[in-house]
């Protein structure tokens, strides 16, 4: 089933469209009835099992992100169809191969991501490249954290971003992370992902002057205690400039990092 196209306006639409009439080459009518006709759109679709908000990417800059874990395939699959429909770029988080199955009969075209638990589909239409102003760097502590590491840099991907990966870095072989210190100091915005104690984003933190968003993972032996040992870690951070998201939450760090590096 293919989806059903009620085009909204996208931000770069917008500024497009006002940098066209500011230069001349757009009349002020055809502007503003191109704008009347994108806000005809309706703010949300009622689908009965979830209120699609499709006024989201004009609010925030990206639309509303589907959390996959606790929906039934079809319901992702439905949700998915009416935000691809709408004209935008779908990512649905926590979800699996099944739910994949059910949307791609619905959104052809829609990628799964296994490592990362992802579903994706950006139209051919909508591919203007990177929108960030720099690179997002996503460092992994080790192996078992590049899950959740995945789950940032694919979406920060779809969220039109520079991305680079620095996978199995942790402090327990600080070599490895020097090795790639210049990549670091090249980032716009780095989000570390780490479990166990957690050290890695304070490391980074002392090392570099971007923004630093870390990621505690619930990897780790009993006295991690799922992850709140490597929480409280970042938390206390003593490097200037670390923001914590929560225990496995790769999604928020990439969604945090996109906003700063679209400023």
């Amino acid at each position: 089933m293919k989806p059903t196209h009620r085009r909204g306006m996208q931000p770069q639409h917008i500024r497009t469209l006002l940098e066209d009439v500011r230069s001349g080459a757009l009349a002020v009518d055809t502007a503003q009835a191109a704008l009347s006709d994108a806000l005809r759109v309706a703010p949300f679709e009622d689908l009965g099992i979830a209120r699609v908000d499709h006024h989201r990417v004009l609010r925030q800059g990206f639309p509303e992100v589907v959390f996959g874990q606790g929906k039934t395939p079809d319901q992702v699959a439905r949700i998915a169809h009416a935000i691809v429909g709408a004209g935008h770029r779908l990512l649905v988080t926590r979800t699996d191969a099944e739910a994949y199955t059910a949307v791609l009969d619905r959104v052809p075209g829609a990628l799964f991501h296994d490592s990362a638990r992802i579903i994706s589909h950006i139209s051919p239409a909508d591919e203007p490249g990177p929108i960030g102003r720099g690179t997002i760097l996503i460092a992994s502590a080790g192996t078992s954290d590049q899950p959740i590491a995945e789950e940032a840099a694919v979406t920060a991907d779809v969220m039109g971003n520079q991305i680079e990966r620095v996978y199995d870095v942790g402090v327990a072989g600080l070599h490895r992370l020097l090795a790639e210190r210049a990549r670091l100091e090249h980032a716009r915005v780095v989000i570390v992902v780490a479990g166990m104690d957690g050290a890695l984003a304070s490391v980074v933190g002392g090392l570099i002057s971007a923004p630093v968003i870390a990621v505690p993972t619930s990897i780790g032996y009993g006295a991690s205690f799922g992850g709140v040992a490597a929480l409280l870690s970042m938390l206390n951070s003593c490097a200037p400039g670390v923001a914590v998201v929560n225990i496995d939450n790769g999604f928020g760090a990439a969604a945090l990092a996109s906003r700063i590096n679209r400023t």
